[in-house]
């Protein structure tokens, strides 16, 4: 069945049921939904799209941003999420490579916004501010609604969503309806939800765990959703009470321990934390045990699989690992010969199921890369598995740093350094940190005579990369340690700079 069918055949017998709750109180029932998503429908039609033509959406985190989720993949067209924190160039570069035949942006960049969808040929552009109103509200408002669904199967395309590379070069994660209802039906049923849940809802919507993994799973129970525009540990805390389930970042779970009102009592009435996004750390686990009662749950996805693996509703959750596969999903290890591995050797995750992706986008070399001849997808992380089927994991192949549970792909700023004047070449790396889980780092290497300090290079790099992308810290060597192949050994790198940033918050220091 297709995504919105599955979603609506939860909750239309409770129409009259909140479905959002916002900060001020307000509500939305899930007839809004109803109603509000075939407005949308009916626009996507009237402007003439088809079965898989794309919309692309850069907007803040809002009821309507959700209705136009819901109308597109309802529509039968392709949802692209982008964040919010991309900068105009990034924007420009999945306009052009999407070819969207509708962009949302917020009203206050509409300028750039609509520039690269100007230059990308996008055929209709929209704002949508963060009060809910903008040209896409009007235009919705004044749609005629369409209550009949497009006939949509299961490997219909349901949405893109993007994740750099290591080469540097964005790719689209091509997710059909069939792969996102595999995983909100199989973690309504894996998670336990019920009747009685409260989904507490603080993560981003541009991000697949808090669109398909949180708003898709408490959407099939017919939940209320308890819809927080931003993280905030103090707001969360206290929104504790009268709330269920609660879905976040390790980062998220740090900052609520840094919270005084963190207590048994406020958690009295929870039933399910968990975690995802970025390994969490097992002291992270037990001090929030020890002060709440409740062990978190941590599962294990990534972009182009949603979710693989997790440790039980019922049953042991070990600190430390993300579980077992889900039900329908097969997860092995695999050696660099590429045969499977026996219980507690290291080798790269590989997956296989209803939830991994059917290809990337225009990028059939990408797909012969990272899908074996069997199947499996190759997720680039190093673990292993126990004998009872528990992954751990335990590094990532790829490069990859995820910092406050986003990713960050090394390559694309590596290329950004290289080419600032007076750099002669780079290597961006991950350390841990106390609040992010992993700090992005610049270590630099700097053309002889040149003075650069930590201030410049980040002042040259924020036009052009979102925040989170920003390196936390900026260090100097004399040359960058290399293999035999003249490969850089970001191992060494990690073990040279280890510790750097203790227990500070992430603001930056002198470049030494």
């Amino acid at each position: 069945m297709d995504l919105y069918g599955t979603l609506a055949a939860a909750f239309r017998p409770h129409l009259q049921k909140p479905w959002i709750e916002l900060q001020d109180g307000g509500t939305l029932p899930y007839a809004a939904v109803e109603e509000g998503s075939a407005k949308v429908v009916g626009l996507l039609r009237s402007l003439g799209l088809a079965r898989g033509d794309r919309v692309a959406v850069q907007v803040d985190k809002t009821p309507e941003a959700l209705l136009v989720y819901l109308g597109t993949v309802r529509a039968g067209a392709a949802f692209l999420p982008l964040n919010p924190a991309y900068r105009s160039e990034e924007v420009a570069y999945f306009l052009a490579d999407a070819e969207p035949a509708v962009a949302i942006g917020r009203p206050e960049a509409a300028s750039d916004f609509e520039a690269a969808a100007t230059a990308s040929r996008v055929r209709h552009v929209f704002a949508l501010g963060a009060d809910g109103r903008g040209s896409w509200s009007d235009a919705v408002a004044a749609a005629s609604p369409v209550h009949e669904d497009a006939r949509i199967g299961e490997r219909d395309l349901a949405s893109i969503v993007y994740t750099s590379g290591t080469t540097g070069r964005a790719k689209g994660a091509m997710l059909t309806h069939g792969n996102l209802v595999s995983n909100a039906v199989t973690l309504h049923t894996l998670w336990g939800f019920e009747g009685r849940d409260v989904l507490l809802h603080a993560l981003p919507i541009f991000h697949v765990h808090g669109l398909y993994v949180a708003t898709n799973t408490a959407m099939l129970n017919a939940s209320r959703i308890r819809f927080h525009a931003r993280f905030d540990a103090h707001d969360v805390v206290e929104a504790l009470a009268g709330s269920t389930v609660f879905m976040g970042v390790p980062t998220m779970y740090t900052r609520m321990l840094a919270q005084p009102a963190l207590t048994r009592e406020r958690c009295a009435g929870m039933r399910l934390f968990v975690s995802g996004s970025a390994p969490l750390l097992p002291e992270v686990f037990e001090r929030f045990r020890e002060r709440t009662g409740h062990s978190i749950l941590e599962r294990y996805g990534m972009t182009e699989t949603g979710m693989n693996a997790s440790n039980p509703w019922w049953g042991e959750r070990r600190a430390g690992t993300v579980g077992r596969a889900l039900p329908g999903v097969e997860v092995r290890v695999t050696g660099e010969d590429g045969r499977t591995l026996p219980a507690g050797q290291v080798g790269e995750v590989q997956v296989r199921g209803p939830n991994v992706l059917t290809g990337y986008w225009r990028r059939p070399d990408k797909d012969a890369e990272e899908f074996t001849v069997d199947g499996y997808f190759r997720t680039g992380d190093l673990g292993s598995l126990d004998g009872d089927g528990y992954l751990t994991l335990v590094g990532r192949s790829k490069d990859l740093v995820i910092s406050g549970g986003f990713n960050v792909y090394p390559k694309e700023i590596e290329l950004l350094l290289d080419g600032l004047p007076g750099v002669a070449e780079s290597a961006v790396i991950g350390l841990a940190h106390p609040d992010l889980g992993e700090g992005v780092t610049a270590v630099l290497v700097l053309k002889p005579g040149v003075h650069v300090g930590e201030e410049d290079v980040l002042a040259a790099l924020r036009p052009h990369l979102a925040a989170f992308k920003l390196p936390k810290a900026v260090r100097l060597v004399e040359e960058l340690p290399r293999n035999a192949m003249g490969k850089v050994q970001k191992n060494l790198l990690r073990e040279r700079f280890a510790g750097l940033y203790g227990s500070r918050s992430g603001s930056s220091r002198p470049v030494r």
